[in-house]
C-alpha cells in the first residue's frame, strides 16, 4: 500500500440535508483495479470504471495500479454521481498528480464524463448550502452550472469545464477554470407570452368561487372544491397560484434547492410559488417522498410554499390521503427508513377538487342530469376523504355549473390575477404586522392557543357563533381554531383591526361549504 492517502472534500445529500464526506484514496501493488467502499449506492459504485476512463483520457497514469477509496463518514448511506469529481481528484492526488493543500476545505461537486468533461450533479444548490453551513471555504462545480452554484452567497465558486481544469487550479495554473462572478455569458430565459399566463379573469360566472380563493392566498388556508364535472373546479384551482404574492427570501432558498433536485439547472432562485397536481394513481411515496436507498421528495415537498391540487380526491387511494394529515399539520415531512432518516420541508396550501357523488350528477337542478347514484355509493364515495383529514380543511367550496345568461357578462366586470393579488399583498402585511415578533407570517400558520390567548382573544358575545357550534358537536376544537384563522384573515381582507360578528360567522359559513 502506497504511503499517500489523499482527502478530498465532497457533500451527501439525503433530501435537502448535506453531510460533509471525506474521499479517500491510496494506491497499492496489486491487480490493476479500484474498490469503493463506505456505503455507496449503485450509481456511486459504478464510479470506479467512470473514474478510471476519464483519469486515462485526462491522461493521469493511474490505471496500472489498483486503487482503494474510502467515502468517510463510513456508517453514513451515500448516493449519485456527485462524488465523481471528488473520486477522480483523490485518485489522482494520491498518485503524485496534483498537491493536496486545498483539497479539504473545498468541496468538489460533479459527474464525470467518459472524456473527462463533467456535468451537473442532482441537488447542486442544495449541496452548495450545506456545503457553506459545513465551513468548506469554496465549491468546484461543473462550469455550464456555476450560475446555479453562485446563487449561494459568502462562498467562492471555482468553475471547471473537465477533469483537466480541476487538476489545474489545485496545480496553481492559470487556465481550464475560472472564478466568478457568473451569469453575463449564460443567456436569460424569455419571458413568457402574455396570452399564455394563467389569469383568474378566465373565470366565468364564479364571483363566489373566486372570492373563496382570494380568502384563501390571503391567510394560505386549505381548500377544498365540490361540484359536477364541467363547474370549473380544477379552472379555479391552476389559477390560485396567480394571486399569491411572491416568494419571501428565505422561502426563494427552500423553493431553489427543492427544484435543484431535478436535471435542469437554475439560473436564478424561484421566486413565484410552485404549483404540483400529481394524478390520482399516484403512489404514497410519490406524494410524501421516500425511497429505499435514498431519499426522494414528493409533491408535497416539492409545492413547498406554493399549492398542492389533488383533483379528483376522492380517487386517491386512501392510505395517500391519509398521509397528508401530519405535513399539512407540521409543515415537515419526517422520512424514518432502516438507515436513513430525513426531514423535509412540506408547508403547503392542499386544495382538494371532487365530485359529489361518482356519477357527478348528485344536486343538479337540471332534470337532464339525474343523478342514479344510490345512497350507499354516495355515502362510500364521500367516506374516502377521512374525517381527519377534512377536519384540516378551513375553506369548503360547492360549486355548481354556469348558466348561459352568465357566460356572456361582460369581460371587464372580471377581476385580473394582478388586481387581486393586490388585496392579497395587502391583507398579508397587516397580518405580518399583526404577528410581528412571532414566528409566523400568516394567519394559517398561527397557533389556536395564540388566537384564543391574551394577544388575540375576541370577546364572546362575538365568537358566541363558533361557541354554540363547539357545544353541539358540529365543530371540533381543531376547527373551531381554524375558524378562528379565516375571520381573521376576513378581517384583514376588510381592512378591519380585528374580526368581529359577521366574519366570524362567514368562516364557520365557509367552513360548512358555502354555495357558489
Amino acid at each position: 500500500m502506497s504511503d499517500v492517502v489523499a482527502r478530498v472534500g465532497a457533500i451527501a445529500l439525503t433530501g435537502l440535508a448535506g453531510t460533509g464526506v471525506l474521499v479517500e484514496a491510496a494506491l497499492s501493488n496489486q491487480l490493476p483495479g479500484m474498490a469503493i467502499i463506505g456505503l455507496p449506492d449503485t450509481a456511486l459504485a459504478e464510479a470506479k470504471q467512470r473514474v478510471r476512463v476519464a483519469t486515462q483520457q485526462a491522461g493521469f497514469g493511474v490505471s496500472e495500479r489498483f486503487v482503494t477509496v474510502n467515502l468517510s463518514p463510513a456508517a453514513l448511506p451515500k448516493q449519485g454521481s456527485g462524488f465523481d469529481l471528488a473520486i477522480a481528484l483523490a485518485v489522482v492526488a494520491a498518485s503524485g498528480g496534483v498537491p493536496m493543500e486545498r483539497m479539504r476545505t473545498t468541496a468538489h461537486l460533479g459527474e464525470l464524463g467518459l472524456d473527462g468533461g463533467l456535468r451537473r450533479p442532482p441537488g447542486l444548490l442544495s449541496a452548495v448550502l450545506a456545503a457553506r453551513s459545513l465551513g468548506f471555504e469554496r465549491v468546484m462545480v461543473p462550469e455550464h452550472c456555476a450560475r446555479e452554484a453562485a446563487l449561494v452567497p459568502d462562498i467562492e465558486v471555482i468553475a471547471v469545464g473537465d477533469l483537466r481544469g480541476a487538476a489545474a487550479w489545485h496545480r496553481g495554473e492559470p487556465e481550464g477554470w475560472r472564478q466568478g462572478p457568473f451569469g453575463a455569458d449564460v443567456a436569460e430565459l424569455p419571458d413568457p407570452v402574455p396570452d399564455a399566463v394563467p389569469d383568474i379573469a378566465e373565470v366565468i360566472g364564479q364571483p363566489e368561487a373566486v372570492e373563496a380563493l382570494v380568502i384563501a392566498a390571503a391567510g394560505r388556508h386549505h381548500l377544498s372544491m365540490i361540484g359536477p364535472p364541467g363547474a370549473g373546479k380544477t379552472l379555479l384551482a391552476t389559477r390560485l397560484p396567480t394571486l399569491l404574492p411572491d416568494l419571501a427570501p428565505d422561502e426563494q432558498i427552500v423553493a431553489s434547492s427543492i427544484a435543484s433536485l431535478g436535471d435542469g439547472s437554475l439560473t436564478g432562485l424561484v421566486v413565484r410559488p410552485p404549483f404540483e397536481s400529481p394524478h390520482h394513481t399516484a403512489s404514497a411515496v410519490s406524494i410524501i417522498g421516500g425511497g429505499a436507498s435514498a431519499v426522494i421528495p414528493g409533491a408535497v415537498t416539492r409545492a413547498c410554499h406554493g399549492v398542492l391540487f389533488l383533483d379528483e380526491a376522492p380517487e386517491f387511494p386512501r392510505t395517500v390521503l391519509d398521509a397528508l394529515r401530519q405535513p399539512l399539520e407540521n409543515g415537515v415531512v419526517e422520512i424514518h427508513r432502516a438507515r436513513i432518516r430525513t426531514t423535509l420541508p412540506a408547508s403547503v396550501q392542499l386544495v382538494l377538487a371532487a365530485n359529489p357523488c361518482p356519477c357527478g350528477n348528485a344536486g343538479s337542478p337540471d332534470t337532464a342530469l339525474e343523478c342514479r347514484c344510490s345512497p350507499l355509493m354516495r355515502s362510500r364515495y364521500e367516506g374516502r376523504i377521512s374525517g381527519p383529514l377534512a377536519d384540516r380543511i378551513d375553506l369548503r367550496l360547492s360549486v355548481r355549473r354556469v348558466s348561459s345568461t352568465i357566460a356572456v357578462t361582460d369581460e371587464r366586470s372580471r377581476p385580473t390575477s394582478a388586481e387581486l393579488r393586490q388585496r392579497v399583498v395587502a391583507a398579508r402585511e397587516r397580518a405580518l404586522e399583526r404577528l410581528r415578533g412571532t414566528p409566523w407570517r400568516v394567519n394559517a400558520e398561527v397557533p389556536g392557543s395564540w388566537l384564543r390567548g391574551p394577544a388575540a382573544r375576541l370577546p364572546r358575545a362575538d365568537t358566541a357563533v363558533l361557541d354554540h357550534a363547539l357545544s353541539r358537536g358540529s365543530l371540533t376544537m381543531r376547527g373551531y381554531d381554524r375558524a378562528l384563522r379565516v375571520a381573521w384573515t376576513l378581517a384583514d381582507l376588510s381592512g378591519r383591526e380585528r374580526p368581529g360578528r359577521s366574519q366570524l360567522a362567514q368562516a364557520l359559513a365557509l367552513r360548512g361549504g358555502a354555495a357558489a
